[in-house]
């Protein structure tokens, strides 16, 4: 061979393995505080050249979220030459979903049976209440309305079967207070083997047809739980009631302000938030376990259907809207999900301007929409869901009819596909 072609192979070469290495450290580099104490590893996932916002992707799949002015001057650079700039409309900074995949007819198409593609962070979105949440609509009730009534059409494959997703997981954790949680399902997202079911399904598959990344539907919760008590967030203050201290977060009635930490071996204020959390972050510290093949994930957002016990208590009723407004931001705080969408419905047989608790807390739900409240506006929205209640009421688990869990489902997921395109 000439000396002058092998010195040409040579080049060639020596510039491929130097292309190889910038195209890997592109994919993830070292990242250092703004004063130096503090370094991590990390793949850039977004950055906002408007708001200073970057969201980055740790080794664990983890997102994390800051602001530009938190890193080093050769991090900044480093964004200013090579971030990806965006504008945030969806989680992690960019839109999940697109004008076309939200069209009516496309919401509950049936799905075309293919997997998910997993080179894409698992989508999330954790769902949380009680009773009604867990599900106890019965499946026989929904087995009639697909086939007198020829509802919920994707449910079910050319021959009558129930399908099976192999793009959305469906998973569900449950525990008592801040106890160990159990698995009470782990597969994929299909009504087969189920006796009971909840809005997961209608949730499901409008976002499964709607994202093109890998979703995984994570409920955690467990039935006769209040938000002024045993859902209390972090960061709920004390207060007075017709004469009475009602308990803060970690409070108890002796100690209505407690030390900021678990009482141990006694219930408290917001003892099962923490389960709850706990029983969720479990889940995504060990994906693959949950979502096979998956190692990256962020929190898309919430859902949250509740209010039964809080009516039977003045003080939680009268309550409420503050502590859902507590609640929708120390959910973002705790998934380090700022930019997650929150969905709410109200109580079934709720209506609007009745009295009572009932009303306070219809109320209250309808008050935190974004179209009313100006810091939601854009990232929460209320489902009022009296039109799709087919009988019976919260406390009664709607007379276990399967389609008022459908229903209400598939309203909670037309609305997050809202937030999520950005309207």
């Amino acid at each position: 061979m000439k000396p002058t072609l092998t010195r040409s192979l040579r080049r060639i070469a020596c510039l491929t393995a130097i292309a190889c290495l910038l195209a890997a450290g592109a994919q993830a580099r070292t990242w250092t505080s703004s004063d130096g104490t503090k370094t991590f590893e990390g793949e850039l996932l977004t950055y906002d050249e408007a708001t200073g916002k970057v969201s980055v992707t740790l080794s664990n799949g983890k997102q994390m979220n800051f602001q530009r002015d938190k890193l080093s001057a050769d991090d900044i650079a480093f964004l200013k030459e090579n971030g990806t700039k965006t504008t945030t409309t969806g989680s992690g900074g960019k839109s999940l979903v697109t004008a076309a995949s939200t069209d009516p007819k496309e919401l509950f198409k049936k799905h075309d049976g293919k997997p998910a593609d997993m080179t894409k962070p698992v989508q999330v979105f954790i769902l949380m209440g009680q009773s009604n949440m867990v599900g106890l609509g019965n499946v026989g009730t929904l087995d009639a309305a697909v086939k007198t009534k020829s509802k919920y059409p994707y449910l079910v494959d050319d021959d009558g079967a129930w399908t099976q997703r192999k793009d959305v997981r469906n998973v569900f954790v449950m525990c008592s207070g801040n106890s160990p949680a159990k698995d009470e399902h782990n597969d994929w997202m299909s009504v087969s083997n189920r006796n009971k079911l909840g809005p997961e399904h209608g949730i499901g598959h409008c976002l499964g047809n709607t994202i093109d990344s890998p979703v995984l539907i994570l409920k955690s919760c467990i039935g006769n739980r209040s938000l002024g008590w045993d859902l209390l967030p972090p960061g709920s203050e004390p207060y007075k009631f017709n004469g009475e201290t009602q308990p803060g977060y970690r409070g108890t009635p002796k100690d209505p302000k407690g030390n900021g930490e678990p009482v141990e071996g006694e219930w408290y204020a917001g003892c099962q938030y923490d389960g709850d959390i706990a029983a969720a972050k479990k889940v995504l510290e060990n994906l693959e376990s949950y979502y096979p093949e998956g190692k990256k994930y962020e929190v898309a957002g919430f859902f949250f259907w509740q209010g039964e016990k809080d009516c039977g208590s003045e003080a939680h009723a009268d309550r409420y809207e503050e502590n859902l407004i507590q609640f929708i931001k120390a959910l973002r705080k705790d998934f380090e999900a700022p930019d997650a969408k929150f969905v709410l419905a109200t109580l079934g047989e709720a209506k609007k301007g009745e009295g009572g608790n009932k009303g306070k807390i219809t109320d209250a739900q309808l008050a935190v929409d974004g179209k009313k409240n100006k810091e939601f506006k854009g990232n929460v929205a209320t489902v009022y869901s009296n039109p799709f209640c087919h009988g019976g009421s919260g406390n009664s688990h709607y007379d276990g009819n399967g389609e008022t869990y459908m229903d209400v489902g598939e309203e909670m997921g037309r609305a997050m596909v809202e937030l999520l395109k950005g309207n």
